[in-house]
């Protein structure tokens, strides 16, 4: 079918309320880390289909179990008949997490409604009725995951009022003005202000924290910030709740972005790459924080034997292809290219991150920091025309989002930095077709 045909059928036939788009394309096959549009055009993704493609596209080791698998056994309820994938997934889980304590795996389908086994379970077992989170923090769509999310995306829905947000400590837009005590700010309004005025620590059950926050803009908190939050939790009492779904499963260069603070919280909840892009989410905890009672929040397809045994596969191939190590080599080679482009345009007021999760936020000028919403549209909307796939996200819409498939290589590095170079040189030339780009205003 013609490129141009499928997207105005699905134009007429898809929900809105389904679509985030950066540009106009229809995707026809896709291998490692490059998908091809229906036009037979191949495009370099940065994306991995917002960091779901972890292993690439296409991984020939994850068909083979899928086929295999789906001959044996293409379906039982777990909820009620389980078999050995998703028990072998779970201790597969329980063993790369850290924690000496006794841990308990659930499974769904998403990173929302794993957040949302968080929000119903843990006021329950600790009979405490609040939970704690962060502005520009994304958890999911479900309304229980809504709720305990900050992003602009979701400010249309009134979520629950028990969840409470905090100023998530970004050292490019430090909450509190300038400081060089940023950590110490964030954890003092916690503790002085926080938990003696709306949010008792003692009606406190748990907080939830990205290591990373993704879809709020690549935001890297400093170093001494989760080791401090997590005192803090244990300071009162509170589980402390690390979402992983986005920039965990080896994207920052360990198994979890806490891992490289020697933590070890009381639940991680990961999704999107687990799965090697099957449907498939999980929250590792302690096992009484799951074991709420039989029944509470299931659903009749989690765990089930074709996506347990591809998350399986997936976490195989992280471990025997070195493919977090690969995440950390090759990002920190892409952060330093990152850096060099940062010294020849203005526009680039800060390059961030940790493996490949990347992010590169562009302003108006460094001195004001005024977010650039609509330059950062334009050098997306040019890339995909250069021929590669690049999505922006942030609370001011103004961070390209670099979260490619942990396979690619330097030279596919040095080609995404070019193109992106051109780019920007398209911009400040004026060589990019404007009322093209606001067709496409993304989120």
């Amino acid at each position: 079918m013609n490129q141009d045909t499928l997207l105005s059928i699905e134009d007429k036939v898809i929900s809105n309320a389904l679509k985030i788009r950066f540009y106009p394309m229809a995707v026809a096959s896709a291998h490692r880390t490059r998908l091809m549009d229906e036009a037979g055009v191949s495009y370099l993704d940065l994306s991995a289909g917002w960091a779901v493609a972890g292993i690439g596209y296409g991984h020939p080791r994850i068909a083979h179990q899928l086929k295999k698998q789906y001959e044996t056994i293409s379906f039982t309820s777990q909820l009620t008949i389980p078999e050995k994938n998703m028990v072998g997934l779970a201790q597969k889980l329980i063993e790369i997490t850290p924690g000496s304590f006794e841990k308990k795996v659930w499974f769904g389908h998403s990173g929302s409604d794993a957040n949302d086994c968080v929000y119903k379970l843990w006021p329950l077992v600790r009979n405490r009725s609040r939970l704690v989170s962060f502005m520009g923090s994304y958890h999911g769509q479900t309304m229980g995951s809504l709720s305990l999310s900050g992003h602009p995306a979701q400010a249309k829905f009134i979520g629950h009022g028990n969840v409470v947000k905090l100023p998530y400590p970004n050292p490019y837009r430090p909450p509190f003005g300038e400081t060089q005590a940023l950590t110490s700010q964030v954890i003092s309004y916690i503790e002085n202000e926080l938990f003696r005025t709306i949010c008792p620590p003692e009606d406190t059950a748990g907080l939830i924290v990205e290591g990373i926050q993704s879809d709020g803009g690549l935001i890297v908190p400093p170093d001494d910030f989760l080791p401090e939050l997590q005192k803090l939790c244990q300071r009162y009492d509170i589980s402390l709740i690390f979402d992983e779904v986005k920039v965990g499963m080896g994207r920052t260069g360990k198994w979890f972005s806490f891992d490289h603070y020697n933590l070890a919280p009381d639940a991680v909840v990961v999704g999107k790459s687990l799965g090697a892009g099957l449907p498939i989410s999980a929250v590792i905890a302690r096992k009484e924080l799951l074991d709420a009672g039989f029944g509470v929040h299931m659903f009749t397809a989690s765990g089930n034997p074709v996506c347990s045994i591809a998350a399986l596969e997936n976490i195989a191939i992280l471990e025997e292809e070195r493919l977090i190590e690969n995440a950390a080599e090759n990002g920190a080679y892409f952060l330093k290219l990152l850096e060099e482009l940062k010294q020849r345009y203005e526009w680039i007021g800060d390059v961030r991150g940790r493996g490949l999760a990347i992010g590169v936020e562009l302003v108006e000028d460094r001195s004001s920091k005024t977010p650039a919403a609509e330059k950062t549209a334009a050098v997306c909307y040019r890339a995909f025309e250069l021929g590669m796939l690049v999505f922006y996200v942030g609370i001011h819409s103004n961070v390209i989002e670099i979260t490619p498939p942990l396979t690619i290589s330097k030279q596919e590095i040095d080609l995404a930095v070019s193109i992106l170079d051109q780019a920007l040189k398209d911009l400040e030339n004026n060589n990019i077709d404007m009322e093209k780009v606001r067709q496409y205003t993304g989120w």
